[in-house]
């Protein structure tokens, strides 16, 4: 039986930081992903902000948790870091929660940069109840990626299988026993573990339930994220606050703009811990404990980048141009105890003493660092 310090399951930004993390203290550690390659779904279909905070005025642990990180992750990953660039925050006139005093207030308890802007040349003001020139640079997901997975190759401590899937675990004393296979064709294999750790975000459910520990209480909605490209913008970042607006902002170096939309980002919602969507019936493949990639689904939504578009035009004037180029979609989940205040915090929940168990869930990459105060050798 093949034997480890760590099993980290799940070869996103979080398992990949927390797996590295570890292998650098001198711990032997395997990381199991069930995709062909690491980091292709949640951890690159997203719009690329790190957050300072301005995001979440309705949820002032997320923006300080944002903030806090901010430094050490800019200052780690400098080469692909995108702060050259004027980032807005609006305030819509009709139907916002958070009008343009709240925002202030919130960016000054903050201390975050917020300058008023009475005028601009792309920028038109015929919904905006309120401007604002903040700073809030963009990273580029795909350069990441790409870094990530060679410190992974550079890595002798850690061991790497991809294309494998867990099918069960049981506790036998101070160690975890588990048992994956290759897939498709799923050649099983053992593994003892001393401690491991659930890292697979929207999937993090269907894994506690195989180690027979407590789930946690999650939503989940398949996403979309647009990609377009203007000759006016690519320079400048918008984000249309608080409520049922839109955002756009440069993707990185792409050269790309990520556009989503409160109203349209979302096809289908799930308010079960597991992921139940209907397209799971005609695409068996994808089942709530183990699903799919959606870029790779014939059965993903039609697309809403249209819809998106139009509601982003209204806030630039006429003479902006832009170009719709494609779209990615994925599974984003979040707490249900932030449904409400729009709160997405890293939670790092010890799920079993003896032996340990770790469930990571969190959705913004600048809070990676958070598994160093929690996970324990």
């Amino acid at each position: 039986m093949e034997k480890y310090d760590f099993v980290i399951i799940g070869g996103g930004i979080f398992g990949i930081y927390t797996a590295l993390y570890l292998a650098e203290n001198d711990l032997r550690v395997l990381l199991i992903e069930k995709e062909r390659r690491l980091l292709t779904k949640a951890s690159i279909v997203n719009q690329a902000r790190l957050h300072n905070g301005y995001h979440y005025p309705r949820s002032i642990a997320t923006a300080r948790m944002s903030n806090e990180n901010k430094a050490r992750f800019t200052s780690e990953h400098k080469a692909f870091i995108n702060d050259q660039y004027d980032k807005y925050y609006g305030i819509d006139k009709f139907g916002s929660l958070t009008d343009q005093y709240q925002f202030k207030r919130f960016c000054d308890f903050l201390n975050i940069k917020c300058s008023v802007v009475h005028d601009h040349p792309w920028i038109s003001f015929d919904r905006l109840e309120a401007l604002f020139l903040t700073t809030e640079p963009t990273f580029d997901p795909m350069l990441i990626a790409d870094y990530y997975r060679q410190r992974l190759r550079e890595q002798p401590n850690i061991q790497l299988l991809l294309e494998t899937r867990l099918i069960n675990a049981r506790a036998d004393g101070d160690y975890w026993v588990l048992e994956v296979g290759d897939l498709p064709g799923e050649e099983i294999r053992k593994i003892r573990a001393d401690q491991v750790v659930n890292a697979t975000y929207a999937g993090s459910n269907g894994i506690n339930n195989l180690f027979g520990v407590q789930g946690i209480e999650l939503m989940h909605e398949i996403a979309e994220m647009v990609f377009v490209t203007s000759p006016q913008l690519k320079d400048l970042g918008l984000t249309v606050m608080d409520g049922q607006f839109g955002s756009l902002m440069p993707y990185g170096y792409s050269g790309l703009l990520s556009l989503s939309s409160v109203a349209y980002t979302h096809h289908k919602v799930s308010y079960e811990d597991l992921p139940h969507f209907d397209c799971q019936i005609s695409h068996p493949a994808c089942r709530p404990n183990f699903l799919s990639n959606c870029n790779d689904c014939s059965m993903r939504p039609q697309s809403n980048a249209h819809k998106m578009l139009s509601q982003i035009r209204q806030y630039f004037n006429a003479k902006v141009e832009l170009k719709y180029e494609q779209s990615m979609f994925t599974i984003k989940s979040k707490l249900k105890a932030n449904y409400i205040d729009d709160g997405r915090p890293t939670e790092i929940s010890v799920l079993n003493e003896k032996p340990r168990f770790y469930c990571i869930f969190a959705g913004k990459i600048n809070s990676i660092y958070e598994v160093e105060k929690v996970i324990q050798f």
